[in-house]
Order: C-alpha cells, then sequence, then structure tokens
C-alpha cells in the first residue's frame, strides 16, 4: 500500500478558494489528498495554525493567496509572505522538514496552476513519506528550573 499525504491548504477566500472551486467545476482532475480551509486572506494564516496542522497529523501545509499587488486587502499577502521564514525557521527547530510547507499564489481564474501545485506537492510528500514528529517530552524535574 502506497503512502497517501494528508494535506492542509489555506486558501484565501477571494482568489485561491476560487481558483480551487474553477478546477473542481471545470472537472479538472488533481490528487484528493488536499483538505482545504478558506481564510479571508493569506495575510491571515498565522504560524501556530500551520504548526497546529502539523501536531494534527498533516504531512504538508499549503497556503495560497493573491498575487503580490492584487491582495482584497491590499497588503495581506505580503505580510504572509513575511510570515512563512519565521514558520519554517520554527519548523526545522521542531524537527520538521520546511519543504512540508508551500506557499503559492492562485488567482481566481487559475483553476489548471492550482491544479499543477496540488499535484507537484502530493508527489513531493509522497517521495518524502509520511511526517513523523517526535513527542517533546515533559521532564516534571525541569519545572521552575529557570528560576532558581
Amino acid at each position: 500500500m502506497s503512502f497517501e499525504p494528508k494535506i492542509i491548504g489555506f486558501l484565501c477566500n477571494w482568489c485561491s478558494y476560487t481558483g480551487a472551486d474553477l478546477a473542481g467545476t471545470a472537472r479538472m482532475k488533481y490528487p484528493a489528498n488536499l483538505m482545504s480551509i478558506r481564510v479571508m486572506c493569506s495575510g491571515r494564516v498565522d504560524p501556530g495554525f500551520v504548526l497546529d496542522a502539523f501536531r494534527r497529523g498533516a504531512d504538508g501545509v499549503l497556503v495560497c493567496g493573491c498575487h503580490p499587488g492584487d491582495c482584497h486587502y491590499v497588503d495581506g499577502n505580503h505580510k504572509c509572505m513575511r510570515r512563512m521564514p519565521l514558520t519554517r525557521r520554527i519548523m526545522k527547530g521542531m524537527g520538521i522538514d520546511p519543504a512540508r510547507l508551500r506557499l503559492e499564489w492562485v488567482s481566481a481564474s487559475e483553476g489548471a496552476r492550482f491544479r499543477e501545485i496540488v499535484s507537484e506537492f502530493t508527489e513531493q510528500l509522497r517521495r518524502m513519506g509520511p511526517l513523523e514528529l517526535k513527542e517533546i517530552e515533559f521532564d516534571p524535574a525541569l519545572e521552575g528550573a529557570h528560576h532558581a
């Protein structure tokens, strides 16, 4: 049995979600590995959302927003773009390969592009294999140690 990655996609309401909808209504075939979560803006995607998706079993996270210069909220996608390096550094510190997070710009008219992105990312994650997060063990003896 081959590994099928679980992908959480945070899609901006105004462009990327509509692009995904276009791919679906045009009956474009792409892997069913993506669970889409519609957010009003990619700028709303906090690093905590991404990390929580991994903690809850995602093998990869896809964040899609409007193309720079076309954000419904003017600069939300720029905020998202600035958060990605921080998010990747946190992931690396947690032992998660930063390649498991992908950021893409997809407009409402780019259903075919959305299909390609999901297909490529799914294949990449299949090659990487399942994400195996190490449980962070809590040592009660260390509680309060920083106060000593």
